[in-house]
Parts: C-alpha cells; structure tokens; sequence
C-alpha cells in the first residue's frame, strides 16, 4: 500500500499551490504519483482528473465566502467548451502510450513556464 504520509503530502502540496497559483494541482500530482508512487501515466493523468474535482470545489466555495473574485460568465463559456473538450482528450489519452503521455506533459509544462517567465 502506498505511504499514507506519501499521499497527504502530495494532497497538500496540490491543494496549496492549486489554490495559490491556480494550476489545478495536476502539475504537482502527477509528477508526484509517477515519480513519488510509481504509477504510470495513465494512472497518474486519470487519478489526478478526479483529486482536482474535489480540489477545485473546495477552493471556489472558499473563493465566494468573503469576495466576489470569480467571473461566472467566464466560468460557465469556459466550463463548457472545457467538459466538452475532456471527453475527448480522455478518449485521445487513453489510446496514447504513456511515454508518449509524459513527452507531451514535459513539454507543456516548459513552454508555459517560459512564458510565464518571459511575461
């Protein structure tokens, strides 16, 4: 069984910076569950889609409490095109092979990070 501490730590590092910065915590969780837990990528991908779930509602019930930060126009365009797009990019990561699946996590990862440093 996977280290109980193991998993509470990856949960708090995905939900602190989740919330912090807004990366959806799948950029922390799954490294970690790869690198950390050794589960492959698929696994990881797929466990992470479900953990942000619960991620995400926690921190927008959190982010209406005290200020009105959220644009629910936006949200509802967004979250449309997004769970309509999910389905296929699902479908399209489960025909793919995990190393395949990591290259292109890699590479997203770097080109937005050089963005955002060049911003």
């Amino acid at each position: 069984m996977k280290s109980i501490v193991t998993l509470l730590l990856i949960g708090a590092a995905a939900g602190l910076l989740g919330a912090l910065c807004g990366i959806g915590g799948g950029i922390v969780m799954v490294p970690a569950f790869t690198l950390a837990l050794g589960m492959d990528q698929k696994n990881a991908v797929a466990t992470s889609m479900a953990a942000v779930v619960v991620t995400a509602l926690v921190a927008t019930a959190n982010n209406m409490r005290t200020e009105r930060l959220i644009d629910w126009k936006v949200v509802m365009l967004v979250a449309l095109s997004a769970a309509v797009f999910s389905w296929f990019g699902s479908d399209w990561m489960k025909q793919l092979s995990s190393p395949v699946l990591t290259k292109i996590f890699a590479v997203v990862m770097i080109l937005v990070g050089l963005r955002m440093l060049w911003r």
